[in-house]
């Protein structure tokens, strides 16, 4: 099976995550099939398209590990080819120049919707030569006026059109850029596009799109319409849902392979399984098993699948993708502390998001001023006073800082204080990190470090008496 596809965003804006999921169902079904995956910007729209979003599709595509094997393509590049398929079609009679003006097409769309008609051209310019003085005209199309188009939709099936319903639209606009309908066809004949798979906002384009790829001799690729996706109110997924560019994601602490599982599973699905390598969604995939129907995005699903991955990576990658959010915490492993990777390994099952992964790893690396209020007031009464002591004095005698010796240190001090060990271990945890919450207590303590360990309670022994 020829199975070249492409993504052709235009870059009005971020890479967004409809457009993501796109590309994505683009990118497997060219890896299933062992052929290409073009990446083609489609900026013809000069007033609205600009290099911000370009970068912003750019390495949106990076970050998901989306490579494309051609490309990127710039539309504004290839207006010679434009006008070489438009200057060919008018020879044919296939296109023809219309001197309507925005006026009178205006006046028709009221009249006609005033008759409650579908608003369409009528054609008026179609059979004329008649040449206006001072209107720059556009150039139309010469749709067929009789018979049916027939979208082979790898989704939905066949979807039919009767050509009386289709207009003569507009391929070049009175300043003779090329509209939209046009570059498409020409760029997906010229690449050689076996497969489209795009939204099913694009459906209503596609017959028109067939009917200059039939105007020009050529076969017209296949095509597979994707359904939107739904915020959870049921309406299109939009910024008020929290739709954000692709990046965003990566900011908010989201591993780029988890959101790419979290889009394949948005209208596909493989029996009841919910995580996906990389090469088992390409192994698995199959345009033809996308469903029909809308998808709704559901973050708190979206989160526990980032979690899943969290959990289950190694530490070395989950580093690579944390070292910009220890950045933003003004964290450097490299500079004071543990080994990155042994911080890592103790906290990956606690953190829904790599933002909370990176937030809960100050104490390693950074002293803290306070301690948090209510972790304080519960672990530091006068009652703890002794088992701080304690620790200090065993703490400071240990030659071996490990997690196992420093656990019997807990259990020495629990036992000659005649104390539950949780009163010697939980001020000892709040004392070193600042807070009631921490992996482990002796490996978070092994990890700190035998000087900042003590340091930390000595300062914990003087808050004790400075407010019990």
């Amino acid at each position: 099976m020829t199975a070249k596809t492409r993504f052709a965003p235009s870059p009005t804006g971020y890479l967004h995550v409809g457009g993501a999921r796109t590309a994505l169902f683009s990118w497997l079904h060219a890896r299933r099939h062992g052929s290409k995956f073009v990446l083609r910007i489609e900026d013809t729209d000069r007033e609205r398209s600009t290099q911000e979003s370009v970068n912003a599709i750019l390495e949106g595509m990076t970050w998901l590990g989306l490579e494309y094997d051609e490309g990127p393509f710039y539309q504004t590049h290839r207006f010679d080819r434009y006008d070489e398929i438009i200057e060919q079609l008018l020879k044919e009679n296939k296109a023809y120049h219309c001197y309507c003006t925005k006026e009178e097409l205006e006046a028709l769309r009221e009249e006609q919707m005033a008759n409650k008609q579908k608003p369409r051209y009528n054609a008026k310019c179609r059979d004329s030569s008649e040449v206006r003085d001072g209107v720059e005209p556009v150039i139309r199309f010469r749709n067929p006026l009789e018979g049916e188009v027939v979208v082979e939709d790898i989704i939905r099936g066949n979807v039919v059109f009767k050509n009386s319903e289709l207009d003569d639209l507009i391929i070049a606009r009175s300043d003779g850029t090329p509209t939209y309908n046009l570059t498409v066809v020409v760029d997906d004949l010229d690449m050689g596009i076996d497969v489209v798979i795009r939204g099913d906002d694009h459906l209503n384009n596609s017959p028109r799109q067939i009917n200059i790829l039939k105007a020009l001799n050529a076969t017209p690729p296949k095509y597979a319409h994707v359904p939107m996706i739904l915020g959870d109110d049921g309406k299109r997924l939009s910024k008020r849902h929290g739709a954000v560019g692709v990046m965003q994601y990566r900011d908010d602490g989201f591993l780029p392979e988890a959101l790419l599982n979290y889009l394949v599973r948005l209208g596909w699905s493989y029996g009841d399984q919910e995580i996906f390598s990389l090469d088992e969604m390409i192994e698995l995939f199959k345009v033809e098993d996308v469903n029909k129907s809308a998808s709704t995005f559901n973050t708190e699903k979206l989160l526990w699948i980032n979690q899943e991955y969290i959990k289950n990576s190694s530490a070395a990658h989950l580093a690579r993708h944390l070292s910009f959010h220890l950045s933003k915490e003004e964290i450097d492993p490299s500079n004071d502390g543990p080994d990155i990777l042994e911080v890592i390994t103790i906290h990956q099952d606690r953190a829904k998001t790599l933002v909370e992964l990176a937030q809960s790893l100050h104490y390693f690396y950074k002293d803290f001023d306070n301690f948090d209020e209510k972790a304080a007031k519960k672990n530091f009464k006068a009652a703890a006073l002794a088992p701080l002591e304690g620790l200090i004095e065993k703490l400071t005698e240990l030659d071996d800082w490990r997690a196992d010796p420093i656990h019997q240190v807990i259990i020495d001090v629990s036992e000659a204080l005649e104390l539950k060990m949780g009163k010697v271990a939980q001020p000892l945890r709040v004392a070193i990190t600042g807070g009631a919450v921490s992996p482990s207590i002796d490996i978070t303590a092994q990890l700190i470090g035998k000087e900042r360990v003590l340091q930390r309670l000595a300062k914990a022994v003087a808050f004790v008496n400075a407010t019990a």
